[in-house]
């Protein structure tokens, strides 16, 4: 279905070596770095923005409802240029849904793009019709659309309704384009924002709330000369050109769609929902000096059980991190800076002490009833090889040896049944489940697990050569779901598995 490049990829003798290596293994970036054309503004100069929460049309007793357009917008992203977008309200991020567990969210999508749309709600334990399957297509209003000739979904023409029950745990979530073949660049050109669902075991915490809770949605972007995103789109059809079909990483870092921000803070303690919406660029964010650390108290699922402290924190695609920075040791006056370890300490985001302040949160030695579950026996096992592919004329990448086919399903999963899944790599991947979020067992064939696969996660990050096995469980709904690298340029190259739920 695609053409792949073999350059930049790591030889195959270079990637054995890492085998077995475990936790402690150094993560790395996957994909090749595209440089802006326009003059990039001196950083920490635009103040952190805060994506508006978006506000239902109507309520009743069991359901929130909502409209969405995606449109396009020109924003001034880069100071004094302007850049179009492709934006859920014309907004980069999307507009935050805040919203309760066990309160349905019903969202009508209406498209008026020039291209066909998907949304998938990301972390959401979400019936099979309003999961996003990338043939479930939502025509633009006008009925004409470009490049995306598909068919073999359950397709709409100008929009389409999601419903979401929000049956599950507070955490924070988000959504996306998913369109099959175009997912990376729509998600590039826009569409994404935060869903964050709410329950009364986590409001009843003394954690930070109201305006010291931050959103902190991180994706890196680059430009063209006019403020235009560049995107090296293939010319003659899906996918990228060659030279970055291991991934784009890009050279400007958007914090909340603003490039490497500013933000006042007092000193006392806030809560940072973080999130990568980066096509392929992972994180290691750390501060540039002081004592500041983050404090884990969640993670792609929700809370943790208890508070986890990192120095650094490594992020790839899609993951996110629920964390409390304590800025409290800090004087008026001082500056402190998120910096990105694996981009040779660049900027991300730069925080400003603004005064000393009251501060009667706390972050307790207990944060929820989670429990690690033990491996239970006797129960299905289940291998997933995450690998470039050359096989029946796809040059691209594969699960098991294939290339996405919406018609063929990989596995028949059934509900309400622990199965233990095995991930196997050849390069990076961050690997994504849909419905269910899982449990990290092993990583390297070892117990002792990476200090970020605590808690229930959906994407975990799997370096080259390595075999993560994570325990899941599928509930509640039957139907057609999806595993895939979230590595969006291996995703639209094919790098996608369907399973059923029976």
């Amino acid at each position: 279905m695609m053409r792949l490049s073999r350059r930049g990829f790591l030889a195959a003798g270079a990637v054995a070596t890492l085998a077995g290596c475990g936790a402690e293994a150094k993560p790395a970036q996957a994909g090749e770095l595209l440089r802006s054309k326009a003059k990039l503004p001196t950083p920490f100069q635009v103040p952190l923005p805060i994506p508006p929460v978006k506000k239902p049309t109507r309520s009743d007793a069991k359901a929130d409802y909502y409209q969405v357009v995606q449109r396009k917008a020109s924003l001034e992203i880069l100071p004094g240029l302007k850049t179009e977008v492709m934006g859920y309200d014309g907004l980069l991020p999307g507009p935050t849904f805040d919203v309760r567990s066990g309160r349905t969210t019903v969202v009508e999508q209406v498209n008026e793009l020039d291209v066909s749309t998907v949304v998938h709600l990301h972390g959401g334990h979400t019936p099979a019709p309003s999961d996003g399957w990338p043939l479930d297509l939502i025509m633009p209003t006008n009925g004409q659309h470009a490049g995306h000739h598909m068919s073999g979904g359950d397709m709409t023409m100008g929009k389409r309704t999601y419903t979401y029950p929000n049956r599950q745990r507070a955490a924070t979530l988000w959504y996306h384009d998913h369109t099959m073949d175009y997912t990376a660049p729509q998600v590039y050109r826009g569409l994404f924002g935060l869903h964050i669902i709410r329950d009364d075991e986590e409001e009843n915490l003394p954690l930070p709330k109201g305006d010291r809770e931050i959103p902190l949605v991180i994706a890196d972007r680059a430009f063209d000369a006019d403020g235009a995103f560049l995107y090296p789109a293939a010319k003659d059809g899906p996918g990228v050109e060659s030279a970055y079909m291991e991934g784009v990483v890009a050279d400007v870092t958007l914090v909340n769609g603003a490039p490497w921000p500013v933000h006042e803070v007092d000193a006392v303690r806030y809560r940072f929902r973080i999130l990568n919406a980066s096509n392929a660029r992972r994180y290691e964010l750390a501060f540039d000096k002081g004592p500041a650390t983050f404090v884990q108290i969640g993670s792609d699922g929700g809370l943790l059980d208890k508070p986890v402290e990192h120095r650094t924190l490594v992020i790839a695609p899609a993951e996110r991190f629920d964390v409390v920075v304590d800025f409290s040791q800090y004087q008026p006056g001082d500056e402190v800076t998120i910096v990105n370890k694996l981009d040779k300490n660049a900027g991300v985001l730069r925080f400003k002490i603004a005064r000393k302040a009251v501060d009667d949160t706390s972050i307790p030695a207990t944060l929820s009833s989670y429990a690690v579950t033990p491996r239970p026996s006797g129960v299905v096992r289940r291998e997933w090889q995450f690998r470039r592919g050359d096989a029946g004329g796809h040059r691209g990448w594969t699960i098991n040896g294939k290339a996405f086919d919406p018609a063929v399903m990989q596995a028949q999963v059934k509900l309400d049944q622990y199965e233990v899944w095995s991930f196997v790599t050849d390069v990076h991947h961050p690997v994504h489940v849909h419905l269910a979020p899982f449990q990290v067992l092993t990583r390297g064939g070892s117990s002792k697990l990476s200090a970020y696969d605590h808690g229930w996660k959906d994407t975990v990050d799997i370096r080259p050569a390595e075999v993560v096995e994570v325990l899941v469980k599928f509930t509640a709904h039957k139907g057609k779901y999806l595993i895939h690298c979230h590595n969006l340029e291996h995703e639209d190259m094919a790098m996608m598995a369907a399973f059923e739920t029976i």
